[in-house]
């Protein structure tokens, strides 16, 4: 389940370095890449919340994996207010954004692959 999770979140990943590299362009990304980036990382947190709070047996890195994915999404949602309000979001909160998911990502991906 958590490899559905993996993958997800990879796909999410490849949209987030487009929007990043967008909004420190100086250049506002494009809504519909924005709302893939949101559908695909939004899909796979639930995947991972699930197998961390209600499957029984997660082990503490897909928990602290699911912790640093949840703040990331909540910057995710921060940063999509800005969007939609037309206004290019700050730098440094997209860059707070996109550090708590590769660190969640690569917890998840270390505790899976059994690296961690």
């Amino acid at each position: 389940m958590l490899v559905y999770a993996i993958v997800l979140f990879a796909v999410a990943a490849l949209f987030g370095l487009y929007l990043i590299s967008r909004v420190f362009g100086g250049r506002l990304p494009p809504l519909p890449a924005a709302l893939l980036h949101g559908l695909f990382a939004a899909s796979g947190l639930l995947i991972l919340l699930y197998a961390a709070f209600l499957a029984p047996g997660a082990p503490m890195p897909v928990l602290v994996a699911a912790i640093l994915l949840l703040v990331a999404a909540l910057g995710g949602f921060v940063l999509i207010s800005y969007h939609l309000r037309g206004q290019l979001p700050p730098k440094p909160l997209a860059g707070i954004h996109a550090l708590a998911a590769v660190a969640g990502f690569l917890t998840l991906c270390g505790s899976v692959f059994g690296l961690i």
